[in-house]
């Protein structure tokens, strides 16, 4: 199996790295200066122990060196994809893609493509990149895949590389798993892009806990039927289990990169004014994380 990784972030990195220790791996990245890290040094993962996991991959900057029988997982932001799509476009129809963006707004963009296998992932997982070649796996979170077109048997090998440090699970719905992980991102991400805090301090601070709550139940009010399977205390055991972390809309801000606003939190106050519902907090947080990133009018 011959795997290749468009986009070498935190989650290309880390995905990369855990895939390396069972298959060939190829990363495709846009700068040279990254390309030339990650030929010198492969990829190095800080484990939550704190040891150092050096993984040799192969590295690229030319996606004609995508070979016919790979397997491509896509895993630039949703501000980048734009620029990656037409480049698929032109891949063998026969390649199966693996989508893993954050948010919703990428679902329908991506079945426009030509494959015929296209599956999406929802990455519970924490990390953190530390440089051009190093990323820190900063929680163990749940890898989730769902098929929305073609062979399931394609991503079976998934289970392979299945383990105690990188669990994964099959579901059946994509949209829903999407939609689901987006309403996590959206209790998480712009509260603490906003507030400039770590997840963990969304229950500490007793302030940000009020705004969480009252998020948490606007959301539910907008698509009641999520409560059963997005509860509020599933919400405060993410944010316990990722207490150090700092979100990625947060690490956007503070590196004063553009965030997935507009693909997570954007998208889901559309679905609820598509049902007829009102998001007023949600929509204020949109609104202020977009002032912060300075978006013109």
């Amino acid at each position: 199996m011959k795997i290749v990784v468009i986009g070498a972030g935190s989650v290309g990195m880390l995905l990369a790295s855990f895939l390396a220790e069972r298959f060939q791996v190829t990363v495709l990245v846009r700068r040279k200066e990254q390309e030339e890290a990650i030929r010198k040094h492969g990829i190095h993962r800080i484990n939550l122990d704190g040891t150092i996991t050096r993984l040799p991959v192969n590295v690229s900057t030319k996606y004609e060196d995508i070979r016919s029988d790979s397997f491509v997982i896509v895993a630039v932001k949703y501000t980048h994809l734009k620029e990656v799509l037409p480049r698929l476009e032109k891949l063998p129809e026969d390649i199966p893609l693996l989508f893993v963006q954050n948010g919703l707004a990428h679902f329908d963009e991506v079945l426009k493509l030509p494959q015929k296998t296209i599956g999406f992932g929802s990455c519970q997982f924490g990390a953190q990149k530390e440089n051009d070649h190093t990323v820190n796996h900063r929680g163990i979170g749940v890898l989730k895949l769902a098929v929305e077109r073609g062979k399931t048997g394609d991503f079976q090998w998934f289970s392979k590389v299945e383990s105690a440090s990188f669990p994964v699970q099959f579901v059946d719905d994509a949209e829903k798993m999407l939609f689901e992980k987006a309403l996590y991102n959206c209790f998480i991400n712009p509260l603490t892009a906003v507030l400039q805090i770590k997840n963990g301090e969304l229950l500490t601070n007793r302030h940000a806990y009020i705004l969480l709550k009252a998020l948490y139940e606007e959301c539910m009010e907008a698509f009641p039927e999520r409560r059963e399977t997005v509860s509020f205390e599933d919400v405060v055991s993410l944010c316990k289990k990722t207490a150090s972390n700092s979100s990625s809309m947060l690490q956007d801000r503070l590196l004063n990169r553009k965030t997935e606003v507009e693909s997570i939190v954007g998208a889901v106050i559309k679905k609820a004014e598509k049902n007829g519902k009102s998001l007023p907090i949600l929509k204020t947080l949109y609104h202020l994380v977009l002032a912060l990133e300075g978006e013109k009018t």
